[in-house]
């Protein structure tokens, strides 16, 4: 996530910074940094975040493997269907959208951003 995203974010929420940095559990300085692109936002905040995101628009709850059209032999190996989390599907590492898990939390979000489950979620 880059600072656009995290300023784009933050006023989708309707939030000032320090309302953000007080949703997150994070400094204000923090905020400020993030945003204005002096400090690379962690993992932990960017996953918060989205998963925020996630939760205020929720008015859509299709899962990923129907959204997705995944064939049953897939989704009985994905962890987003052993968990039933199919609206939470890029919070999972090891799910087999492009038949492969990513071994980093940078690596995941690449191919989520181009998921039209994430498109929606940020949408």
């Amino acid at each position: 996530m880059d600072s656009r995203e995290f300023v784009e974010i933050r006023k989708k929420f309707n939030k000032t910074q320090k309302e953000i940095a007080n949703l997150l559990g994070i400094s204000l300085k923090a905020v400020c940094s993030y945003e204005q692109g002096w400090r690379a936002i962690p993992t932990h905040v960017e996953r918060q975040l989205i998963f925020l995101l996630a939760r205020k628009g929720q008015q859509d709850n299709s899962n990923c493997w129907e959204v997705r059209n995944c064939p049953e032999e897939k989704k009985n190996k994905c962890p987003a269907w052993e968990f039933d989390s199919g609206q939470f599907c890029w919070f999972i590492n090891g799910t087999l959208c492009e038949s492969a898990d990513c071994k980093s939390w940078e690596k995941k979000m690449e191919m989520c951003k181009t998921c039209v489950v994430m498109k929606n979620i940020r949408d």
